[in-house]
């Protein structure tokens, strides 16, 4: 099941050597250390690895809230410097303005960008409409359950059109229940619109639910420790016998991690 793959030379996000140190001297440390990470179009990328070892960072770097202490982050052919609008964010929390209605908080990007707004109102309702929130256009989010404002942030990302979509534990914050169904979710999204995605999780069954491919992170500084094909026919069973086995190899790696 553990597998190899080797990358065409033209994918969207690329990692050469980077690296993060926070602060100077005495007390910096560091957190990602010579990470080199190639991800293709399309493809779904779950980075894997125990809490607080680094995936937050890794993700900041790609989106460019974060700067590289060494190496470099390119996306698109282009080296990541600070945040842009080929790269859309979904946040541990939702983000969301809580003074704008779901479709205001959906539209918000395009408006900045100056987008009429019939035109963004038509693209806006048509990312509400995919995450099913149709009805919910003039809601506040202090209306909203916390898995109806993931939605409302899963449409914002894809609302500007980003050929890359970062999700940093989108579902952590949900209890089982609705976490499962926004994984489901999640999957339908992504099949009906097709985007690179690079998904951060410290759960295992979330991580081999999702990914195409799963980088397993060591303990910080985070480094590579290993790579998994997930080749898994979809839609995935928690309970098959290749899920649990894929689970089973991916934990007995972890084990061998300083935790």
């Amino acid at each position: 099941m553990e597998n190899t793959r080797k990358l065409e030379n033209d994918c969207v996000v690329r990692c050469d050597h980077i690296g993060k140190i926070f602060g100077e001297f005495e007390t910096s440390h560091e957190v990602v250390k010579d990470i080199n990470l190639n991800i293709k179009e399309n493809e779904f990328v779950v980075i894997f690895g125990p809490g607080q070892c680094g995936k937050t960072t890794l993700l900041n770097l790609m989106a460019g809230l974060e700067q590289t202490t060494s190496g470099e982050v390119n996306v698109n052919g282009k080296p990541v410097t600070a945040p842009g609008p080929e790269r859309g964010m979904v946040y541990q929390t939702t983000a969301l303005f809580p003074w704008l209605t779901v479709m205001g908080n959906v539209e918000f990007g395009l408006k900045m960008a100056g987008v009429k707004k019939s035109k963004r109102r038509e693209r806006a309702q048509y990312y509400i409409d995919l995450v099913g929130l149709k009805g919910f256009e003039k809601s506040y989010p202090v209306k909203l359950s916390g898995g109806m404002c993931q939605r409302v942030g899963i449409a914002r990302a894809y609302c500007n059109d980003p050929s890359v979509i970062l999700m940093d534990e989108p579902f952590g914050h949900l209890d089982a229940q609705t976490r499962y169904l926004m994984e489901e979710e999640i999957e339908r999204i992504c099949s009906t619109e097709k985007r690179t995605v690079v998904f951060v999780t410290n759960n295992i069954e979330e991580a081999i639910y999702l990914a195409d491919r799963i980088i397993l992170l060591t303990n910080c500084p985070a480094t590579v420790k290993k790579e998994y094909v997930v080749d898994l026919p979809r839609p995935r069973s928690y309970v098959s016998p290749e899920f649990l086995e894929l689970r089973e190899l991916i934990t007995s790696e972890m084990d061998e991690m300083d935790l």
